[in-house]
């Protein structure tokens, strides 16, 4: 049986994607076709179609965080993958698991929290 990647999300997470789905419905669904089509790729099959870009500074032996680009929404029709939406995630090598951090859309944010993300590696990082 092929190995799974369990997928989770800390609560700020989860309230950037509320927020964001008001304005894009399609955004749960389109978020579980990423899960198959760039993460499960990237990770499990060792196929880089350039959705999936590790965050330099946040990498180790045991994790490493990484950015989606390449995010279709449906919402947002004609843009494809281009969409705007970013995706970031913290994934355990081992554990083979996948904790979602931070979700934003281009057009209100220029880039990813990088402090949001070393407050969440401080918490894990007695547990890794």
């Amino acid at each position: 049986m092929e190995p799974q990647i369990t997928y989770n999300s800390i609560d700020a997470f989860d309230k950037d994607l509320k927020r964001l789905a008001k304005k894009f419905p399609s955004l749960l669904e389109d978020l579980g076709l990423v899960k198959r089509a760039a993460i499960e790729l990237f990770h499990l099959k060792k196929i880089d179609n350039h959705a999936v870009f590790p965050i330099p500074d946040f990498c180790s032996d045991t994790y490493q965080v990484f950015k989606i680009k390449k995010f279709a929404c449906r919402s947002l029709k004609g843009r494809g993958v281009k969409s705007g939406i970013r995706v970031i995630y913290f994934f355990h090598i081992q554990k083979l698991e996948v904790i979602f951090i931070e979700m934003y859309f281009k057009s209100e944010q220029e880039n990813e929290n990088r402090l949001k993300i070393k407050e969440y590696l401080k918490t894990i990082d007695s547990s890794i």
